[in-house]
């Protein structure tokens, strides 16, 4: 036999090594597959079409909500205010519309902008007030939601027509779920080819190293504290365009969830870290597991206790990939 002919010799454990490297860069994706599975054998409800479609549904305001959020973990700091300002944004488009009469396009584009405002001074306080962004934004947390209970006076307000049509349908397909997707590929496009993007993955890297290098670092921290008002924004007004109203106290815990759904698809809180085709599975992961919950008639209660520790698996696993490297 010639040595052409010879066949090719498998190197011992390649397959097992290729399926460990699989598993350990697509966790997220592994545990929503194996989640779906056992899902579908305990109740024969959740594969079904309605159901699918309620999942996509209550996926749309975490995940955009967490797109932003990817932003800012990647950069190296942490957004808690995410949740208030979902709903400030909400209550400032309701109130442009029901209170200054203005046009139902424009109290859209004004609630936009309010949380683009607000996280951009989270960026300010964070970027040239020094301030450690946990410190920052727990500030914008409790500025943001108060301001949502003065202009609202403790009361729902109703949304602009604009507003409303978030909520409803394209056909047959939901309109939050094609905000949904058109929000990832630009958060996508934004994280992954452009400037601004490589320098968050710089800046969370390494910081002093960015600022040698001469990456305007300060300019970074309030643009991707401002990205993550905008994202928070749209999600607020996702909600409440499902509700047909903004409620004063929309949105109160989904930071949690939002910081949840970006650790679980990978990203690092240390930051250098993240994707966000990641944090879409995080939030699918954490939907998933309410709706299979509601469907298994579980107690809220115990939801609670739940999603609690998958959020301390998920920053355990997070802590335990950065001690080890990988």
């Amino acid at each position: 036999m010639s040595i052409a002919s010879r066949p090719a010799v498998r190197k011992p454990g390649t397959g097992a090594t290729r399926v460990r490297t699989f598993v350990a860069e697509n966790g997220a994706l592994v545990g929503l597959v194996v989640l779906g599975l056992a899902l579908f054998i305990a109740t024969p409800d959740f594969l079904t079409g309605p159901n699918l479609l309620n999942i996509g549904i209550q996926a749309s305001v975490i995940a955009v909500l967490a797109f932003g959020l990817t932003f800012v973990i990647v950069a190296g700091g942490i957004d808690l205010s995410v949740g208030s300002v979902a709903a400030l944004s909400a209550m400032g488009s309701a109130y442009m519309f029901s209170t200054a009469a203005l046009p139902g396009w424009l109290a859209l584009i004004g609630g936009l902008l309010v949380g683009t405002l607000a996280g951009a001074v989270s960026g300010f306080a964070v970027a040239f007030g020094r301030l450690p962004s946990f410190i920052a934004t727990l500030a914008m947390l409790s500025v943001a939601r108060g301001l949502t209970l003065v202009l609202s006076d403790g009361r729902p307000i109703a949304t602009a027509p604009a507003v409303s049509f978030l909520g409803g349908n394209v056909g047959p397909v939901p309109m939050p779920i094609v905000i949904l997707v058109i929000a990832g590929i630009v958060a996508a496009l934004i994280l992954n080819y452009t400037v601004i993007g490589r320098y968050m993955y710089a800046v969370g890297g390494n910081t002093e190293a960015a600022r040698l290098s001469g990456i305007p670092v300060r300019r970074v921290l309030v643009t991707v504290f401002a990205l993550s008002g905008l994202f928070a924004a749209l999600a607020g007004l996702l909600l409440s365009g499902r509700l047909d109203s903004a409620q004063p106290q929309a949105a109160a815990g989904y930071e949690l969830d939002a910081i949840a759904a970006v650790v679980i698809g990978g990203a690092s809180l240390a930051g250098g870290i993240g994707r966000i085709s990641g944090t879409l599975i995080g939030a699918l992961v954490l939907v998933v597991i309410r709706n299979g919950l509601n469907l298994l008639n579980v107690s809220s209660f115990w939801q609670q206790v739940v999603i609690g520790v998958v959020i301390a698996l998920a920053v355990g696993i997070d802590s335990l990939r950065r001690k080890t490297g990988h």
